[in-house]
């Protein structure tokens, strides 16, 4: 893949919301591109990976492992979301597979990667975090208004139910 096919990939996410042409080109050295079968698993439950992901096409089940080996989807991301963005920021195991739904194309940011350019490129580096942080803010919110649904549903509030 040329240099300026991975750049207009990186464009596509959400990783290049502000970063400026060069360090678009920059970054777009520091991934990679890689496409995933029906059922390919991006990440196992409970390993590490030092990766966020950006879908470029296609969908990623959030699953877990059922005891019969079967998984059970519990969110499932497509073109446009970031997944592993957690993982990548702690380091910490998944609780849950990332599993393809479908042929499915990601581009990867490695922590290490993206380390490298603290020296040499600060602002990129601050430009991507504040990508990264701006998607789990949204998650977080999200999680929230679907606490307060729940609550005013057990607690049958507000006369919704």
């Amino acid at each position: 893949m040329t240099g300026q096919a991975t750049v207009d990939l990186l464009r596509q996410t959400k990783l290049a919301v502000e970063l400026d042409d060069a360090e678009a080109k920059v970054l777009a050295e520091r991934v990679t591109v890689r496409d995933l079968a029906d059922g390919e698993i991006l990440c196992d439950e409970g390993r590490s990976d030092d990766r966020v992901h950006a879908i470029l096409s296609g969908a990623i089940a959030v699953a877990k492992r059922q005891p019969d080996g079967a998984y059970l989807n519990l969110n499932v991301l497509t073109t446009g979301d970031l997944v592993g963005e957690l993982a990548f920021m702690d380091g910490k195991p998944h609780y849950a597979a990332l599993k393809a739904l479908g042929p499915t194309r990601v581009l990867s940011l490695s922590r290490e990667a993206l380390e490298q350019l603290l020296d040499t490129h600060p602002r990129a580096v601050y430009h991507v975090m504040r990508a990264i942080f701006r998607v789990v803010h949204a998650i977080l919110h999200r999680m929230g208004a679907q606490q307060s649904e729940l609550t005013n549903y057990i607690y049958k509030l507000h006369g919704k139910y």
